[in-house]
């Protein structure tokens, strides 16, 4: 929608009585589950407030306030399951949500892994993992913040267009309750900003972007840092080159790391692994990175993007290694898919909680020096990479670097390999760790990968 100077500021949630109310929702579903027969059922309800504004060449295009509820409700009779959601939490909308997830269970397919998790599982104790800063930001503010990173990042006089930079907050407050007793209560808060510009003209045209995104809104960095940072990422990309095909090592930034260390999550995870579409199964144990590497979960890391005490199902979090000198320890797993794989659940239902990848201990100049001659990659594109047999191939651009030193843009190329040689073949992690999102890692460099170009 168009914007409107005059809206308010954004609403702050109160914490204790949404989240009171959220629980009360979820016992009155819970409740009458049981009235209409379920032996068991679990219930998800949740509430988030949020602000978005996005402006483009010194004008606000959009800004968007947003207040969503919803609940779902799984039941369980015997080993069938129903699940049904809504949108509203009225009480007789809440009835009707679960009497459709009754009848639903009724003419369902017994599943004998199906149930809660096992309550000796569940989390008893709640720390304050400081998720929860409310700043409301006014709506004129949020538009003139907006307004500045795009102005910062056009001061650049090689940048010839903008994208536009957007600015949000936003403000969740979940209850995860089951008939065993359960309920476990989550809050967070999440701000972010971002700018994208264009410079060069016709066929030289480039893009590039920046961002940032934190817990706490003192924690962002200053507005027109993004739009510097942006500005300069998208400037030095101008008189981008191909090159011809080769084989060389690979240098890939914190930004384009994170996303092969979710490879390897996809690999390990419970859903692959039991559907036999994975390439890492029957692995725990087996030698997967070099034997200095180590990819920790904290999911009690203070701020931390994926930090929880408990998981989807309210089994209770631990830190843990998931690689530990180079060593696959064990998989990713909720409930369901370790009772299909007779193993335990690893409080993973929903997702990994903060991986950390270390030791990180070169500078980024630091790795390209001791990379040598080869590619640094800013950035990937595609979706050719296949958990099944992990082939690796997809475009990429970025910067081809000699004796340690960039020497010009790349752009039009394909880097390939399989997963289990890039693993193995990794050399470094370095110092520069991305933490703003749940995959901590800083830069990494492979071993010689093929890169297709001209």
């Amino acid at each position: 929608m168009m914007a409107d100077r005059g809206m308010v500021a954004q609403a702050v949630p109160d914490r204790d009585q949404e989240l009171s109310g959220l629980a009360d929702n979820a016992q009155q579903a819970i409740d009458h589950a049981r009235s209409l027969g379920a032996d068991s059922s679990e219930v998800s309800a949740n509430i988030h407030y949020g602000l978005q504004v996005n402006v483009r060449m010194g004008e606000v295009e959009t800004l968007e306030h947003s207040r969503d509820r919803g609940l779902g409700i799984s039941v369980y009779i015997g080993n069938s399951k129903g699940h049904a959601s809504s949108g509203d939490l009225r009480p007789e909308t809440i009835r009707t949500c679960v009497e459709k997830a009754i009848d639903i269970a009724r003419f369902t397919q017994a599943d004998k892994c199906n149930g809660l998790a096992p309550a000796e599982r569940l989390a008893d104790t709640f720390p304050d993992l400081d998720l929860w800063h409310p700043q409301p930001l006014d709506a004129a503010a949020a538009m003139e913040r907006a307004l500045a990173c795009e102005a910062a990042g056009l001061e650049n006089s090689e940048v010839s267009n903008s994208d536009g930079a957007s600015v949000s907050a936003g403000f969740g407050l979940s209850v995860y309750a089951n008939s065993d007793g359960f309920v476990g209560r989550r809050d967070g808060s999440r701000y972010g900003q971002s700018c994208v510009l264009i410079a060069g003209e016709g066929e030289g045209m480039q893009r590039d972007y920046w961002y940032d995104s934190r817990r706490a809104f003192t924690d962002l960095e200053d507005i027109e840092k993004t739009g510097h940072e942006a500005a300069r990422r998208t400037v030095m990309r101008l008189g981008a080159r191909k090159i011809p095909t080769c084989e060389v090592p690979i240098l890939l930034t914190p930004e384009v790391a994170n996303g092969v260390v979710g490879h390897l999550v996809s690999a390990i995870s419970g859903g692959a692994l039991y559907r036999n579409s994975s390439f890492l199964k029957d692995t725990v144990g087996s030698q997967l990175f070099p034997d200095w590497m180590r990819i920790s979960e904290r999911p009690f890391l203070p701020r931390g993007p994926s930090s929880t005490a408990f998981d989807a199902e309210g089994v209770a979090t631990r830190d843990r290694e998931i690689i530990e000198n180079g060593i696959l320890t064990g998989y990713v797993l909720g409930s369901y898919s370790a009772r299909r794989l007779g193993l335990e659940t690893t409080g993973n239902a929903g997702g990994v909680h903060n991986l950390i990848v270390g030791p990180g201990r070169f500078s980024a100049k630091e790795l390209m020096q001791q990379m040598g001659t080869g590619l640094l990659v800013t950035e990937v594109m595609g979706q050719g990479v296949s958990i099944v047999t992990g082939d690796y191939s997809r475009g990429a651009g970025g910067f081809w670097v000699e004796n340690g030193e960039i020497q010009f843009p790349v752009d039009e190329v394909t880097i390939a390999g399989n997963l289990k040689d890039i693993f193995l073949g990794i050399e470094a992690v370095g110092s520069d760790i991305d933490s703003r999102s749940g995959v901590q890692t800083g830069s990494i460099l492979l071993g010689k990968m093929t890169v297709a170009g001209s």
